[in-house]
């Protein structure tokens, strides 16, 4: 079996979660902070990608961080082309971890227009995908973001996210559809009835060799995305924990039978630069465990 079945097997069968460890340009100061280390430990974005790596490769390489209970993890482009542990990031993963190797591939959000941010246009993202193939890549992600009800920004941010699924699909990975309701919207469950309707008519156009996953804020209706989890297309249906703590993702995670985590400040939450390895790894164990007992169910 080629490692690409191998893994697609595990995604579609085994349990466990996937570790989001791609925070971009924007989002990496805040998880630094979170972490401990504040805006005047570095000097300028080379000094700040060096500290966040060292930060994602202290998780990585933890002991706790394996293929038992993790099933891939999503990457930021830039630690796909560093090394953890002197290998090559998604070699490490998966040959040394037993872990998945994803790729984040948008380039960031357009402004709002009828209630939504589509992804700015991805004019290399051909030459990405080839890249990210030949260095072992099972699959990609990509995210855009509902910030109200409005079913005209809704269908349009669902048919660019398909569209450009469709030219993944065609490189030979697998794309991860994450059209993020944002957890603050004021009409988040209306927001999310025409999510679901609108995803369930865009994966029933495609076709048998085309498989994707879902990654999608946990909604207010519990259940409501059982037809995509269902869905033959559908490999699997992961959740982001979108600001909600880890206790309240894991709780609304574990009410919506057959989804699984795809959490990254819920991950890292309680880590720490100062933290000893041992305090550390024990830290990284409780978090995993209790994400990886709440994807069970």
């Amino acid at each position: 079996m080629s490692t690409f079945d191998q893994q697609l097997e595990k995604i579609r069968s085994n349990n466990g979660f996937i570790a989001a460890l791609d925070q971009s340009g924007g989002s990496t100061p805040k998880a630094l902070r979170l972490y401990g280390v504040n805006e005047d430990s570095y000097s300028n974005d080379h000094e700040m990608f060096d500290m966040v790596h060292a930060m994602r490769s202290r998780i990585m390489m933890s002991q706790s961080f394996t293929g038992s209970r993790i099933l891939g993890a999503i990457l930021f482009e830039m630690t796909m082309d560093r090394t953890v542990d002197d290998r090559d990031t998604a070699d490490y993963l998966w040959n040394v971890k037993q872990v998945i190797p994803f790729l984040k591939v948008d380039k960031g959000l357009e402004d709002v227009v009828n209630g939504v941010q589509i992804m700015k246009p991805m004019p290399a993202l051909d030459e990405l995908l080839t890249k990210a193939k030949n260095k072992g890549i099972f699959g990609t992600k990509m995210r855009s973001v509902i910030t109200e009800a409005n079913a005209e920004g809704v269908h349009a941010l669902v048919a660019q996210q398909f569209e450009v699924g469709s030219q993944i699909c065609a490189a030979g990975l697998v794309p991860i559809i994450e059209p993020e309701v944002d957890i603050h919207s004021p009409d988040k469950a209306s927001a999310e009835d025409f999510l679901q309707s609108t995803l369930v008519k865009h994966l029933d156009t495609l076709n048998d060799d085309e498989n994707v996953m879902l990654k999608l804020t946990l909604p207010e209706k519990t259940g409501l995305y059982n037809a995509c989890v269902s869905h033959p297309r559908v490999l699997r249906v992961v959740a982001l924990s979108g600001g909600y703590t880890r206790e309240e993702a894991n709780t609304r995670l574990s009410a919506n039978k057959g989804m699984i985590a795809s959490f990254s400040r819920a991950l890292s939450e309680g880590l720490n630069v100062s933290q000893s390895a041992q305090e550390f790894d024990s830290m990284m164990d409780a978090s995993i465990e209790s994400i990886f007992q709440a994807s069970k169910t």
